[in-house]
């Protein structure tokens, strides 16, 4: 959620982030409301109590029809205070629904929606237009989509024989690369609570994205980062250096709204697996940290030997809790365009204001750390791995960086 000190100073720029995101400005003044309301709740039971303590001073020197009178009005203020306290708990809750509405405050972001990107710079050469990943698969034995259909519905898969490990060599090249630059390899839960759900950003705009298992008030998630995000909740870290995480999970999404849109092969799927880099920083370090995770990203996408381009996220484009996204975007031969494989992004202290997540300054007071999350290793990199390294006898080259987790397999 958004820093309180910031609508009440500068409310217009969190009037220009909701105009840039293509988001409601009425929010705005819902929320200033709603503060204000919470202010004069809390000063209202504060005076109340005040004066109660005062007539219990009071009460316990006076005598006779004085004292009776106090005691009455100590009956009532008793009332009054009750009442206080409950109108500060529904203004408290009303404040917090009204900060949960608005999402983080745009910074850097080129303006426009999903098509206003802005390309940074192309990597590789784009491959001419062959066999799609699925049709190379299923000759190599790698993927079957049918069974996985027939198993547990459309959109879901089984990976098979040389598209299991292939998947498994890619997950744990990510995971390698990740431990050798500090992080904490960390294999996470996939149910979690609606505390960390919420928390990180996933029940608003993309609650239609998520599992829900109602028996449970569990929730699936759609990326480590929400369980690690959590793993810190209500905790006050020392972040004098990075503290850095790569998570190894599976990873589940309703993709609702996309009905037709890839339909064929595993490029938009119900369940995938993946290695996802998670830092927290004191908030002067996150934007160093945004180009670090890209940089991560980068190199792996090179150690794969793949063509891709990074593009900055257009603010209306932006998921809730980010200020600014760059997605690294794989070239598909048999698309003839670019899909995002890789995203990071930097969530100052969104998250970790809503998840009670802090750290102490250099002057001892206790401030909320920056999120950051970035794709380091998924599925979805399987379709430009079979498709940009397919070769006219319908064999696949194994790049350089994956055959060892493949016993030197050089081939597919």
């Amino acid at each position: 959620m958004i820093d309180l000190r910031l609508l009440r100073e500068n409310p217009e720029t969190v009037r220009a982030s909701q105009r840039a995101r293509g988001e409601s400005e009425s929010a705005v003044d819902a929320l200033l409301a709603a503060d204000e309301s919470r202010r004069h709740a809390v000063a209202h039971f504060e005076g109340l109590r005040a004066e109660q303590k005062v007539l219990g001073k009071q009460v316990a020197t006076a005598k006779g029809d004085e004292k009776a009178a106090l005691l009455a009005r100590t009956k009532d203020l008793s009332a009054e205070v009750k009442a206080a306290d409950a109108a500060v708990t529904e203004a408290e809750a009303a404040l917090r629904a009204a900060q949960f509405a608005i999402p983080n405050i745009v910074e850097g972001a080129p303006p426009g929606g999903e098509d206003d990107y802005i390309v940074i710079r192309e990597v590789g050469e784009k491959q001419p237009e062959g066999p799609d990943h699925l049709a190379i698969a299923e000759k190599l034995g790698a993927i079957d989509m049918e069974r996985g259909a027939k198993v547990s519905g459309s959109r879901f898969y089984f990976l098979t024989g040389p598209g299991a490990l292939l998947q498994l060599a890619l997950l744990q090249l990510g995971m390698n690369q990740a431990v050798e630059y500090g992080f904490t390899a960390m294999i996470t839960p996939s149910l979690v609570k609606p505390e960390s759900m919420e928390g990180t950003g996933f029940l608003g705009s993309h609650a239609s994205e998520v599992y829900h298992l109602p028996a449970d008030d569990l929730y699936l998630v759609g990326t480590s980062e929400v369980a690690l995000a959590g793993y810190h909740r209500d905790e006050i870290l020392d972040v004098s250096t990075p503290k850095r995480y790569a998570g190894w999970s599976s990873c589940y999404r309703r993709e609702a709204g996309s009905y037709g849109k890839d339909t064929r092969g595993i490029i938009r799927v119900h369940q995938f697996d993946k290695v996802e880099m998670f830092s927290y920083v004191a908030l002067e370090q996150a934007a160093e940290e945004h180009e670090r995770l890209l940089a991560w990203e980068e190199e792996l996408l090179a150690k794969l030997e793949l063509s891709y381009r990074v593009i900055d996220v257009a603010s209306g484009d932006l998921g809730s809790s980010a200020v600014r996204k760059f997605d690294c975007e794989a070239w598909v031969p048999s698309q003839q365009q670019y899909r995002e494989v890789t995203s990071t992004s930097n969530c100052t202290t969104f998250q970790a204001r809503r998840l009670n997540i802090r750290h102490r300054d250099a002057e001892g007071k206790t401030q909320p750390v920056a999120t950051l999350n970035g794709t380091l290793a998924t599925t979805r990199m399987l379709v430009p791995l079979l498709e940009q390294h397919q070769q006219p006898d319908g064999t696949v080259v194994v790049p350089k960086a994956l055959r060892p987790f493949l016993g030197g397999r050089e081939t597919l």
